[in-house]
């Protein structure tokens, strides 16, 4: 506190015209010194086992388009309750992972008076590969289009549910959910394990970048984290011009979303820290539940908690989308 009010008074002494100046130059500095490494690390795919699952005969195969006319591939789990079905849940998949890798996280809600459909968005598992774009772990205006598709897919069966869906999205799979879910009225609640967000992921993982590459420590420490940020979204701007892609934003879309969440992260996640899916958290602005697992890392909850992951899931479902029809429905989005 005392070094920032002295800065203060600094910065006050100095004319407006001066102080301007050098934060630009400070700013062009940065983006000469550092924008090389950014865009190089952004690009980079994490080291993490991507778990597979286990093929169903009592799935059913599904085939339907995205909207540029790839053809993307899913499987449909019908409820195996006794009884009426009690809602639809539209699965995410984590970055990289399959359509089947839905049952370990859903078979007890298929038990339980679910359907469940798992979709492999383009690239990933069977799904066709898009020629001109590679996925990476950040979400994408083509994750977010396929997640869509994959929504009007849901609509158009004849077994609809007119009430609309859940959606349960796993590490980037939920974080597209937000984004997906922002413009979808269809969308009635959302269960995320693990979701993020590229600016506030990126800018503390700036700090430890910068930090790698340069021995100017003082700097390192004064610089506030929307400097951090002014750089860094221009790297992900070339990032996204170079890949033929768009980066929206998931701190806007989670703003939007006036469903009830419930969000699960790992309270031991090194990958993504908790503050930064907390970060997320707080801006919801509906219904909301923070859940943080003690002991899990990065997309390891479902382990840690077993069977209580299980019913906290169900439970969450059963209040927000079981037998909810479609004139209690409210705006998805503001």
């Amino acid at each position: 506190m005392v070094f920032w009010f002295w800065v203060g008074v600094a910065v006050l002494a100095v004319p407006p015209v001066a102080v301007g100046l050098g934060l630009s130059a400070l700013y062009l500095y940065l983006r000469w010194r550092y924008m090389g490494f950014l865009v190089r690390i952004f690009q980079e795919k994490p080291l993490f086992v991507v778990p597979r699952g286990v093929p169903t005969d009592a799935a059913e195969p599904v085939c339907f388009p995205a909207a540029d006319g790839l053809t993307l591939r899913g499987c449909y789990l019908p409820h195996t309750a006794p009884g009426p079905r009690k809602g639809v849940v539209l699965f995410g998949l984590e970055f990289g992972s399959d359509r089947w890798a839905c049952r370990g996280y859903c078979d007890g809600l298929v038990a339980a008076g679910y359907d469940v459909f798992s979709y492999e968005p383009r690239g990933q598992g069977d799904s066709d590969k898009d020629p001109a774009y590679e996925p990476l772990q950040w979400v994408t205006d083509k994750d977010v289009a396929d997640m869509r598709a994959a929504l009007a897919y849901l609509r158009s069966r004849p077994d609809a549910d007119p009430a609309g869906v859940g959606v349960f999205g796993v590490s980037k799979g939920g974080s597209t959910a937000f984004v997906a879910a922002a413009a979808e009225p269809g969308v009635r609640c959302l269960v995320t394990d693990g979701a993020y967000a590229t600016y506030t992921t990126m800018v503390p993982y700036m700090r430890r970048w910068i930090g790698i590459y340069s021995d100017r420590k003082v700097l390192q420490r004064v610089l506030p984290g929307w400097f951090y940020g002014l750089v860094g979204v221009v790297g992900v701007k070339k990032v996204a011009r170079n890949r033929g892609v768009n980066y929206p934003s998931v701190e806007k879309a989670a703003g939007k979303v006036r469903r009830p969440v419930l969000m699960i992260h790992g309270e031991a996640d090194t990958y993504i820290k908790p503050e930064m899916g907390r970060a997320l958290f707080d801006r919801l602005r509906g219904p909301k539940e923070w859940w943080a697992v003690p002991k899990a890392k990065h997309n390891a909850a479902l382990h840690a908690a077993g069977d209580e992951y299980h019913a906290r899931v169900a439970a969450f479902l059963d209040r927000h989308l079981a037998g909810i029809t479609a004139r209690e429905m409210e705006p998805a989005a503001g």
